[in-house]
């Protein structure tokens, strides 16, 4: 049986390889033909470079997609009206869209329908702690809050900063994203930062740019002023927004735009997360923010002025008026004074002295080194409490037509 069975298998392999010596010899390219088919599953055709397995699962390095991913969630929509009325639908000026949906106010005057307003925040702590622009919320009645993932809800107003344009809202939600602080010291001008905001109420939008500047100031926006200026667009819409780093970090609060159009020219400024962190902390504490001052009317030192006056200094604030019964005049400081240097902080101009001064905390003392009729001596000053700035009159249609409003 066994010698059958191994007869049999002899006279098999024998017939296959007499069929491949005749296929070999007669057909040579059919045996090709299977190589080359099972080459092509194993190898493409053309030769390629393609990623391995389990690398390319990633974003890619040129991607901010993780930092958004990260800061979006922390941004909120801030929708703010007068007289207890939401906003209305932003895309109610538009011609057309009014053409084809109506327009159930049009018998209206325009003055006599509740002004509303649009912008943007960050939550910067999960008890529910909002930091938007002051703009955003003036004035408002009602202020609602959009998340991203859908939620809504009253916000309430815990303190407002006007010279610096900054709020801080609270709202009473669980579960809330809290963006993370970067730092300013780590800043440089070339920086790759993204804008967070919801412009002309299209929805959350997202905006690459660089760190164009920092410290710009002499803007003529708010009463202190140390921008972020950046070339990532900001249009209106996205005041209160967060700029952030490549990380997801906060760095500012957007607040304006330089624009005559009213749409995003490559000039935005941010409120750095360094004065955005001081305001938030003091309004939480106090209910407002304490600043420094000392009652002078300060003008810039320019080369026309010290012409005219006949002095050598060519820089620093001299000083036009000062307050009676101020801590200025009660140190001794008057009228055609220059201020060089607050407690060995240099004085370049009026800018420079308005910060220095509003550092420094009431009721401390300070040195301010002065030039008086081209002689330098040093003044001893109590500081005191900076008066809050009047209020000035509101336009509901401001929000309309404002060449440096982010929103």
């Amino acid at each position: 049986m066994l010698r059958r069975f191994w007869l049999f298998f002899a006279q098999a392999v024998t017939v296959l390889l007499a069929l491949m010596f005749i296929v070999a010899t007669l057909k040579p390219q059919w045996l090709q033909r299977q190589g080359q088919f099972g080459k092509q599953l194993a190898e493409p055709i053309v030769a390629l470079r393609e990623v391995a397995p389990g690398i390319g699962g990633g974003p890619a390095q040129a991607s901010y997609a993780d930092a958004a991913h990260k800061a979006m969630p922390a941004v909120v929509n801030v929708f703010s009206s007068k007289d207890g009325s939401l906003p209305p639908d932003p895309r109610a000026k538009d011609p057309l869209f009014r053409y084809f949906f109506g327009d159930k106010n049009n018998n209206r005057k325009q003055q006599d329908q509740p002004a509303a307003n649009l912008g943007s925040g960050v939550i910067v702590s999960s008890e529910g702690y909002i930091l938007t622009n002051q703009h955003v919320v003036d004035g408002a009645d009602q202020i609602e809050i959009a998340l991203s993932d859908g939620r809504t809800t009253n916000a309430k107003v815990i303190g407002v900063d006007p010279e610096t344009d900054l709020a801080v809202l609270k709202i009473n939600m669980t579960n809330l994203p809290a963006i993370t602080l970067g730092r300013m010291d780590q800043t440089r001008v070339g920086d790759v930062v993204l804008a967070i905001g919801n412009p002309f109420g299209v929805g959350q939008t997202v905006t690459m740019g660089i760190v164009s500047a920092l410290g710009r100031n002499h803007l003529g926006i708010n009463t202190f002023e140390n921008f972020i200026q950046t070339d990532a667009a900001i249009n209106p819409g996205n005041s209160g927004g967060a700029l952030v780093d490549v990380n997801g970090n906060l760095l500012g609060i957007n607040t304006a735009i330089y624009s005559r159009s009213g749409g995003s020219l490559g000039i935005g400024f941010a409120i750095p997360v360094s004065t955005a962190r001081t305001v938030l902390e003091s309004i939480i504490t106090t209910g407002s923010v304490t600043r420094g001052w000392i009652g002078v009317e300060p003008q810039d030192v320019t080369p026309e002025i010290a012409e005219s006056f006949g002095l050598e200094q060519k820089s620093g604030a001299i000083v036009a008026g000062v307050l009676k019964g101020g801590p200025a005049d009660k140190a001794g400081i008057k009228p055609g004074d220059i201020l060089m240097s607050v407690n060995g902080q240099d004085i370049t101009d009026t800018t420079s002295l308005l910060n220095v001064i509003a550092q420094i905390k009431p009721g401390a003392d300070a040195k301010v080194h002065v030039v008086r009729k081209n002689r330098e001596q040093d003044l001893n000053v109590t500081i005191g409490k900076r008066p809050p700035p009047p209020k000035q009159a509101t336009d509901d249609n401001s929000n309309d037509n404002n060449d440096d409003d982010g929103g």
